[in-house]
């Protein structure tokens, strides 16, 4: 688009905005006009317009993909720690270091943390990985977590229950399988109970079916009493993974754990402490945080460089332009005003794009059992929207720099 000078019977100065109209010089003193002007000249040249939104969307919808997946394949390493509502303190050998690695506790510990003032209650849990076998011969290893006999403390919530009780694990052989791990040994059935499994050469039958969390190796999981589970993966001198401990009402759990590890010589935490031990311990000791750190990483500066250097072309071709505002007397914070809201509407329009992909890529997916549970969050939205405002401003930087020194001569120059 092109906006020349001319001449008036009734003004000295005035531009045309496009072949056959004119706007006179009092008009384009006005902010709405200005604003009017700018956005005509933003989608004048489609091409670039349309590379422009194309680019801050890909990098918004990069950036929020790879987050937001990597936020989920953390909080999958958790996952069976979040699903024991229960216990406000889990605990283990002062060894341990994420869910995963067990190191067993002696029978005793348990005794000896029921001992300690403010313990409401303490029960045993159990977690193992015996390898399961449908009738079919498909098999698997698993994750196996061993509840209290007498209080079946640790297990999911009841309204997670999609067929069956919980309180079936009190029948002889009995377990509860997460709704993935039964698709995964009975494909294109459906769910129904009484279906029976070969656990380490000892019989297993289905009792229940949950909506459990996700694990981060998106085993199966299977769920038993505590004394059914030992039978399943054989006995050993030590079997005890945790103990789970209930406080008192009223109680402070942060100084109850500090009782229990002076008291036991154990270590003692919340869920949510235990949780992000293990998230922070992947974090450390995995390529994860590398891999996805780089996309975004890579992302960014596309989305930064290629942003910068479109809307810099954009801005040196109507040069002529801006020289004729200045030209009638435009100041150079209109005109600052003016690159910043075409940069804005650049961003709003390419982060909606984006966030829509981001949207729709995880309703496609989250209903499947490899990728449930990675959602697009709502920080992730918010953080990607700041990205993209970073990259519009660090866009429009090297713009505003040539306008402001740009002598309005120009607009006279062939």
């Amino acid at each position: 688009m092109s906006i020349e000078i001319v001449k008036t019977d009734h003004e000295p100065k005035a531009l045309r905005t496009s072949p056959g109209a004119r706007v006179g010089f009092k008009f384009f003193n006005t902010r709405n006009a200005m604003n009017w002007v700018a956005l005509q000249m933003l989608t004048g040249d489609r091409a670039k317009y349309l590379g422009l939104i194309f680019t801050i969307a890909f990098s918004s919808f990069l950036i929020a993909q790879q987050i937001s997946i990597f936020a989920g394949i953390m909080n999958r390493t958790r996952s069976q720690i979040l699903d024991v509502p229960d216990a406000d303190v889990w605990v283990m050998d002062p060894a341990t270091q994420y869910f995963d690695e067990v190191y067993s506790l002696k029978d005793s510990d348990v005794d000896r943390v029921r001992g300690v003032p403010g313990v409401r209650w303490a029960v045993r849990m159990f977690k193992g990985q015996p390898r399961a076998k449908a009738p079919d011969g498909r098999f698997r290893v698993a994750i196996l977590l061993g509840l209290d006999d007498a209080t079946l403390a640790g297990a999911p919530e009841k309204r997670k229950m999609l067929l069956g009780s919980i309180e079936s694990l009190r029948d002889p052989e009995a377990v509860i399988i997460d709704q993935a791990g039964y698709h995964f040994f009975f494909p294109g059935q459906p769910l129904a109970l009484g279906k029976t499994f070969e656990m380490n050469d000892h019989r297993a039958k289905v009792v229940g079916i949950v909506d459990a969390s996700a694990p981060f190796t998106t085993f199966p999981v299977f769920y038993s009493r505590y004394s059914e589970a030992l039978s399943f993966v054989g006995r050993e001198r030590k079997l005890l993974s945790f103990v789970l401990v209930k406080a008192r009402a009223g109680e402070h759990v942060p100084e109850l754990t500090r009782r229990i590890q002076a008291a036991t010589g154990l270590r003692a935490m919340t869920g949510d402490q235990f949780g992000w031990m293990t998230i922070m311990y992947y974090i450390r000791n995995t390529g994860i945080p590398v891999n996805f750190g780089l996309t975004v990483l890579i992302a960014l500066i596309v989305g930064t460089v290629v942003a910068g250097q479109t809307f810099y072309i954009f801005t040196i071709e109507n040069l002529k332009q801006f020289g004729a505002l200045k030209a009638i007397g435009t100041t150079n914070g209109r005109l600052v005003g003016m690159i910043l809201l075409q940069a804005t509407v650049v961003g709003l329009i390419g982060y909606a794009v984006g966030m829509g992909l981001t949207a729709g890529f995880f309703s496609v997916t989250s209903h499947r059992d490899a990728t449930r549970g990675i959602v697009l969050l709502w920080q992730v939205m918010a953080g990607s929207g700041a990205v993209v405002m970073f990259i519009v401003l660090v866009a429009s930087l090297l713009s505003i720099r040539r306008v402001l020194v740009l002598e309005s001569a120009i607009v006279f120059r062939g």
